[in-house]
């Protein structure tokens, strides 16, 4: 899956050791760029920490996100982990196509047609509305 959303803030970096050794994890908090914005938590592990430092607020970021589920005592927990960091509107803009010079009009070519104005509708007094709203 994937998310893209602006960067709101670094949560605090925490580390531990496990039986595996050493490990180091930080939130990242983004909001969504849809009409009804989200605000999401997005958890980053070891080797993506470093890469998050890099990130200011307001930058616009696209991640390639896991999600899972776990319960402990009866809850059930979240996390959205993420793989993979891409930037957002970087290197993905299109090459520029070259300059066309402008044509003057000929006489046999017509100009172009003016954008058709809208009448608003004025009800008169004596019409009578039967809708409730």
């Amino acid at each position: 899956m994937e998310i893209t959303g602006k960067v709101v803030r670094l949560g605090a970096l925490t580390e531990g050791t496990s039986a595996r050794g050493p490990w180091r994890k930080q939130d990242l908090i983004i909001e969504t760029e849809e009409q009804f914005p989200k605000t999401v938590c997005l958890t980053c592990w070891s080797n993506q920490i470093d890469e998050i430092q890099k990130f200011a607020p307001g930058q616009a970021i696209k991640a390639q996100i896991d999600l899972s589920s776990r319960e402990f005592n009866g809850k059930w927990y979240t996390d959205v982990r993420v793989w993979r960091f891409d930037p957002v509107g970087i290197a993905a803009a299109p090459a520029a196509a070259p300059a066309q010079p402008a044509q003057q009009p000929t006489m046999h070519q017509t100009p172009p047609a003016a954008a058709p104005t809208q009448e608003f509708y004025a009800p008169s007094e004596d019409s009578v509305d039967d809708l409730p709203f």
